[in-house]
């Protein structure tokens, strides 16, 4: 490890540290409840109400159906980009060679590269495990929608109802996380070509992330739509 220079420490941790900085200021922080996942929460609630006091049920059914194919689409989308990273993870040599060709890159070692793309792998490996864990909520919210009981009403009603939401929103949250591991996924790319690019990289992803949730057209409208 002593052939891995100050510098591409720092872009490393700063990658980590905005990562899990970024989760925890979207998802546990004062401000996650103005973002998107807390007005998604708001309206999952409005469906779990809705869904309740309908007898046929087959509309919910197809929408949950239709969250669970996007999330099995991202995981087998994913197994095969991290069966192709470990390819590459055992020809080193011609990807250090390659990356060694790219405009401004610095030349790196064999070991930094593995390193490098372990990195990569780790990324795409967390995403594999939030888009599994995802379809099984969703999964298990398809088990509580048919075993809710119609005409339940008072706070048995808006029990079920938060319990409905509560499911729903875990499993789209994790599938958020999983998204969210793309998004720096492709931005642990660019280290392979120069680590101010890796820095640069990982604060646009950022900022772009913290506009889509925070600051987004979509967001206004939501809240709009909440009022």
């Amino acid at each position: 490890m002593s052939t891995v220079s100050l510098l591409d420490w720092c872009a490393l941790g700063w990658f980590l540290l905005v990562w899990g900085g970024y989760g925890w200021l979207s998802e546990r922080s004062r401000w996650a409840q103005h973002g998107l996942m807390g007005a998604s929460h708001r309206f999952r609630l409005q469906w779990a109400r809705q869904m309740l006091g309908r007898e046929l049920r087959m509309t919910d059914a197809a929408l949950v159906g239709n969250l669970m194919q996007s999330v099995s689409f991202y995981a087998n989308t994913t197994i095969y980009i991290i069966a192709g990273l470990l390819a590459v993870l055992g020809a080193m040599d011609p990807l250090i060679r390659f990356a060694a060709d790219l405009p401004f890159a610095r030349q790196t070692s064999r070991e930094l590269g593995e390193v490098k793309l372990v990195l990569l792998l780790t990324v795409f490996v967390v995403a594999y495990f939030k888009f599994t864990w995802s379809l099984r909520q969703f999964n298990m919210l398809s088990i509580l929608i048919g075993a809710s009981p119609t005409g339940m009403t008072g706070q048995p009603a808006e029990e079920a109802a938060e319990r409905l939401a509560t499911v729903n929103s875990l499993a789209g949250d994790e599938f958020n996380r999983g998204i969210r591991s793309y998004y720096f996924g492709l931005a642990a790319v660019t280290w392979f070509v120069q680590p101010w690019l890796f820095v640069c990289v990982t604060t646009l992803v950022l900022a772009v992330l913290y506009q889509r949730d925070f600051a987004s057209p979509l967001l206004a409208m939501m809240r709009k739509s909440d009022e």
